[in-house]
């Protein structure tokens, strides 16, 4: 039975209208309006839209796809981010979770602990989730590990998307970040905190336009009080910082130059002077747009058991046959989170 919710999705993962999909098919825009509303394409136009979008036929026959609502997932750049895109990522992010779905008939995967603290002052709730989480004030070792290791889902955003950092959502109580793997790894550690904040304090909210600027604050704040917790950056001696005191603390705590000296300007260890001239300098270093020196991204625990491991391992070619997808779109969903995706 054809499914037209299948149709859609299939369609917005590729950030196309239907105008685009009319062009690229040559299946008239009125016939695919009609396709999207529930009537049945015959089979030679069923084969033709598979081959247009990339999907093995009988994707078109599955269940319906559950959407990601807008307002359930976090955006840094809501009002920057088309709806095209945003309807794209979103998409993605279904099939996603199904993916997970799949791993979990063979694995028993880890069960959410992050709590709802929606009450708390951001830097509250980042020392809560710290203590909760046995972390003391040390550095975070691995940021991705900890995350699936506290039973939040992670995959990867299409490289295409550049423009979009990382989102969340929660789905039948179980957290779920996607995360743009292109961006330094100090960048990725504080999208996942940045986002660990909004499943945190705002998992009880819609996410509205309208109050973005004050969660998107929220959550850097938490962010950098997870990363860099206060107590322990107060006893480093971090006083009107040197540029080569600040690039040795950014290493300790994993964290970019700019992030280490924001957190500095923060706590007032660093006076507005210092921190405008500070900026600047590692901006004409080429800090503000990359991380030179920086450590290694990190990677997948969790993916890379279930997907490598020695027994009872979904593959890449499992899940894609299990899913009704190509294998590309599989490692779509783990670029860069897995060393090898075979």
């Amino acid at each position: 039975m054809f499914n037209p919710s299948r149709l859609k999705v299939a369609r917005q993962r590729l950030a196309w209208t239907l105008t685009r999909l009319a062009s690229e098919s040559g299946v008239s825009l009125r016939s695919l309006t009609s396709y999207e509303n529930g009537k049945t394409p015959s089979d030679e136009i069923l084969f033709k839209l598979a081959n247009t979008l990339a999907v093995p036929p009988e994707f078109f026959e599955r269940e319906s796809v559950e959407p990601v609502p807008v307002e359930a997932a976090s955006f840094r750049k809501l009002s920057k981010t088309t709806s095209t895109r945003r309807d794209a990522v979103l998409a993605s992010a279904s099939l996603a979770v199904e993916f997970f779905s799949v791993i979990e008939q063979k694995f028993k995967l880890p069960e959410s602990t992050v709590p709802s603290l929606d009450k708390f002052s951001p830097e509250l709730a980042a020392e809560f989730v710290r203590r909760r989480w046995n972390l003391g004030d040390r550095p975070i070792t691995n940021m991705v590990h900890l995350l699936e290791s506290n039973g939040v889902r992670i995959a990867a955003i299409q490289h295409s998307f550049v423009d979009v950092d990382a989102f969340c959502f929660i789905r039948d109580s179980t957290p779920y970040v996607f995360l743009n793997t292109s961006k330094s790894a100090e960048r990725q550690r504080f999208d996942l905190a940045h986002e660990l904040a909004h499943l945190v304090l705002h998992s009880e909210q819609d996410m509205e336009l309208s109050t973005s600027k004050e969660r998107e604050s929220e959550a850097n704040r938490f962010a950098a009080s997870f990363l860099m917790p206060r107590s322990a950056v107060l006893t480093q001696s971090m006083r009107s910082a040197s540029m080569a005191r600040i690039l040795a603390a950014r290493s300790y705590w994993k964290v970019s130059a700019m992030a280490m000296t924001h957190r500095l300007h923060e706590l007032h260890l660093l006076s507005d002077w210092q921190y405008r001239n500070t900026c600047m300098a590692l901006s004409d270093q080429g800090y503000r747009s990359s991380e030179p020196g920086g450590i290694i991204p990190e990677t997948s625990q969790l993916l890379r058991k279930v997907m490598f491991g020695p027994t009872g391992k979904v593959s890449i070619r499992d899940a894609a046959a299990g899913l009704s997808l190509h294998q590309h779109d599989i490692r779509d969903f783990v670029r860069d989170l897995v060393p090898v995706a075979a």
